[in-house]
């Protein structure tokens, strides 16, 4: 069952968002302390503060079902932990062991600690266990609350040292939740301290404006925007200010506007955009983090606001599902988020099967707001993430007790479990410079880099080897297997950053931003950087690379994506003498790369590689780990038919890594190139590597390395090899014979033929005519050209590097007619053949397409 058409990213234009943003924005100065709603200025906010009881704390009827018994008993068990550390704290703390008054992250936990004390006193069903309305403890949280302010938070001229989101956004969600649930004893004992704590947290909105939210800001964007209006809801529900609640969702409400990259509003580039891509600090691929953040609050946001009038209409309901369809549920694979789309949160200790729990929950709560196909698809996609998923899915994880007794009955409904994403599928998110392509098998996740989109992200200690995670980087997940031991922290702990899975590096050592500064960011404020300065994002945090091509075409369930490697923005800045002495960049090495993704196939052309400046550069082909005791076996096979051996000196034509203790295993095809180095090791890392936070925990793997080793002063080489997901021997050995032929590997033109499929697929790179086979085109471009038996012929076409404003190609031999195309897509004879003129003009790496035949 697939969602309706209601649920596409587009479905709500941008402008019109912005138009009823606006007339909420008007209403709101217009209408003081007024609510949109035709009832009483009382009722909607009433009504809003108990929906946001009921979303953290459950109902009478939720918490009496079987299924939410564990969660609850969780919140009591943390309340009473809570408690403890509360009765052993020192004279500067409210709890023990988190001492208050230099540390943002421990005050941040202290107002953590007491929302949780204060919701384990407001779980309806929980009497027997002394913490249910409990006005003692419920005393004491105020209390604390009170000494948290006078102490450490309302002096604005000591406060927001540290990081500006504990004072913008997490502590006032903290804090503002906690007054919301414990509002009958504020109001007995404090009647002030709400508007207090309102008040100061206005005063700490510095990167808004006037004490509200600043579009214009920065800061003030994507899933950052999105919690800081509900945080401001909340508040005005419970100040009874309907201006406050109107204006914050006024603001809120951008947020479901797809980015136009071409006519930003208020600059903003953080959001979906038409093709499903999510970005957040402007240019870091970040579905798997902030986007799933985003999501979660929205939807929360949705059920706080149910049946108070404020929301306009179910129209935006339509936009989430869109953003889980196109967005989310491409990237997740068997109920794991790929690595591609996480950010800096791939070196974090939680599995990519935690962070679809948050999705399942959002879903589990948005299916509740639609009907028919839409909610039997929402349930039926609940039921796949949970039938496949290695891990299970443990619904304690999810927020609110309501979300787990719906949970259990989509469990029971008579929806079939179906993913929303086809089992043969390519997702082109160019606008992230991401590509996933996934068949019945297996699923493979490519990370780019471009001008537009960061090469990296390190952050506050976070990722602290990331340098080639979107030069190439790949990530092959098989189908079957948990994904905890392929992937996750554990992979970026085992395998060397310059050895990533098909990534081109430089040899060289490079150390860490903390090993370089001594600090977790580069601090020279006389020269711009303080620890969130625009410099600081450029070059330290998140830096672009510096070239334009990233990017590639679909023709329906295939792809091509093409990349040029480049130095980042840090490295060229250093070059042209901008930034300061003491600031370390690095070089890149150089390739022009091309993927070319077929069925059982990912090819793989790579060309002019070299590593600059003297360098030994590695390509890797593949890096795969497993656990010390599982029977790895490499094997493989020569160009004349004769077993390989990992001693002899002929190269193989064909290697098969096995996994033989999970059933897994890859095959890799050479089809030109230098001998290939096989590598298989244990390896004994700890995870504190590659995220200070992290415990000191020794991760020990068996890492499958395969590579192209060059050694320094070597003149620049090409290969092309292929991915076999789960390929037999039998299977592997068979590709002496096709069906994959090189037609060119240059950093001109990269392209290649899939003869069983009748596939032609190119990648060029630079200015002029670039002719393979009986296709020319003209200028950078991607292009998919599919013959089939019947004589048609259905053509791909894309800009990858998102300057141009036409793409031209020809099709040599006899003319073909026009059977449909996109907008935008003109076809007509030429002497010799058919031309198609592409608009590829604001189109931002979009694939156009066309069907011709012969004529008859």
């Amino acid at each position: 069952m697939e969602l309706s058409r209601r649920t596409a990213l587009s479905v709500i234009p941008a402008a019109a968002l912005w138009t009823v943003s606006q007339a909420l924005r008007t209403e709101a100065a217009a209408s003081p302390n007024t609510p949109p709603s035709p009832g009483s200025p009382e009722e909607p906010p009433a009504t809003l503060l108990s929906n946001t009881v009921a979303v953290f704390a459950g109902t009478t009827e939720s918490n009496s079902r079987p299924e939410v018994a564990p969660k609850l008993a969780s919140l009591l068990a943390t309340a009473h932990t809570r408690l403890t550390a509360m009765d052993g704290a020192g004279p500067d703390e409210i709890f023990e062991g988190v001492p208050l008054g230099t540390s943002d992250p421990n005050l941040s936990t202290s107002y953590q600690y007491l929302y949780e004390i204060a919701l384990a006193t407001c779980l309806p069903g929980t009497g027997a266990s002394g913490l249910y309305g409990n006005a003692t403890v419920r005393r004491r949280v105020v209390d604390a609350l009170a000494r948290l302010h006078d102490d450490w938070f309302g002096d604005q001229s000591k406060g927001y040292y540290g990081n500006w989101f504990h004072w913008e956004i997490g502590i006032p969600a903290h804090a503002t939740r906690t007054l919301i649930l414990l509002r009958d004893e504020l109001a007995a004992h404090r009647p002030d301290l709400t508007a207090t704590y309102v008040a100061s947290m206005d005063a700490y909105l510095r990167n808004g404006k006037d004490g509200d939210v600043d579009l214009d800001s920065r800061f003030h964007t994507g899933a950052n925007l999105a919690d800081i209006t509900t945080n401001r809801i909340l508040q005005g529900a419970l100040l009874g200010d309907g201006t406050r609640i109107t204006k914050a969702l006024a603001d809120q409400l951008t947020v479901f506007a797809t980015i136009d990259p071409y006519r930003p509003r208020h600059g903003v580039t953080d959001g979906f955009y038409a093709d499903g891509s999510f970005v957040q600090h402007g240019s870091v691929a970040y579905t798997g983090s902030y986007g799933k953040g985003l999501l979660t609050r929205i939807v929360q946001t949705v059920k706080i606001l149910d049946g108070t009038g404020y929301v306009p209409d179910d129209g935006l309901v339509g936009v989430v599902q869109g953003w889980v369809a196109d967005g989310f549920a491409p990237l997740i694979f068997e109920g794991w988020m790929m690595e591609i789309v996480k950010g800096r949160a791939v070196s974090r200790t939680g599995t990519g099967y935690a962070d679809v729990t948050a999705v399942v929950e959002a879903v589990v709560d948005l299916s509740a707001h639609t009907a028919g196909s839409d909610a039997e698809a929402l349930e039926g996609y609940v039921k796949h993430i949970r039938q496949t998923s290695k891990a299970g899915l443990d619904p304690t994880a999810f927020v609110s007790p309501v979300s787990i007794a719906r949970y259990a009955d989509i469990l029971d409904s008579p929806a079939p479990a179906r993913d929303l994403v086809p089992a043969a599928a390519h997702a082109a998110y160019n606008a992230m410079d991401r590509t996933v392509h996934r068949r019945p098998g297996y699923a493979f996740a490519l990370a780019r880099s471009s001008a537009r989109v960061s090469m990296y992200e390190y952050m506050s200690g976070e990722n602290l080897m990331p340098w080639f995670q979107g030069a190439g980087a790949h990530y092959l997940y098989l189908s079957g297997a948990d994904q905890r031991q392929a992937y996750g922290v554990d992979y970026f702990t085992a395998v060397p950053p310059q050895r990533l899975a098909g990534v081109t590096a430089p040899a060289e050592t490079r150390r860490t931003v903390p090993e370089l500064y001594g600090t977790l960011w580069y601090d020279n404020p006389e020269r711009g950087f303080t620890s969130s300065s625009e410099s600081q994002n450029a070059y330290v945090y998140f830096p672009r690379a510096t070239q334009e091509f990233s990017g590639g075409a679909r023709l329906g369930t295939y792809g091509a994506a093409g990349l040029v490697q480049s130095d980042d923005a840090a490295y060229a800045a250093q070059q042209a003498g901008t930034l300061p002495d003491d600031f370390v960049a690095y070089r890149a090495a150089g390739a022009t790369r091309s993927w070319f993704m077929f069925d059982d196939e990912i090819l793989v052309l790579s060309a002019g590689v070299t590593g600059r400046a003297g360098r030994a550069v590695t390509t890797t082909v593949d890096s795969r780990i497993a656990d010390p005791s599982s029977p790895v076996v490499v094997t493989g096979g020569l160009r004349d038919g004769s077993p390989w051996h990992s001693t002899g000196a002929a190269p193989p034509a064909w290697l098969r890594y096995a996994d033989e203790g999970r059933g897994l295993s890859v095959g890799y095809v050479f089809l030109s190139g230098p001998p290939p180095v096989v590598a298989l090791d244990t390896v004994t890392r700890s995870r504190r590597l590659v995220r200070l936070a992290n415990a000191d925990t020794a991760v020990t793997k068996q890492l499958f390395t395969l590579s192209y080793e060059q050694a320094a002063g070597e003149r620049p080489t090409s290969m092309a090899h292929a991915l076999i997901p789960n390929a037999s021997a039998r299977q592997l050995a068979g590709y002496a014979h096709g069906p994959l032929s090189v037609l060119s590997n240059t950093d001109r033109l990269q392209a290649a033929a899939h003869t069983r499929l009748g596939i032609t697929a190119a990648n060029a790179f630079t200015a002029g005519t670039h002719r393979v086979g009986r296709l020319s085109i003209d200028g950078p471009a991607s292009v998919l050209l599919r013959r089939t038996a019947e004589g048609t012929y259905s053509v791909a076409v894309s800009d990858p590097t998102t300057t141009r404003g036409t793409v031209s190609i020809t099709l040599h031999g006899r003319p073909l007619k026009h059977v449909s195309a996109d907008a935008g897509v003109r076809v007509h004879r030429v002497p010799g053949g058919t031309r198609l003129d592409v608009t590829t003009h604001h189109a931002y790496g979009r694939s156009f397409t066309a069907t011709l035949a012969r004529r008859t």
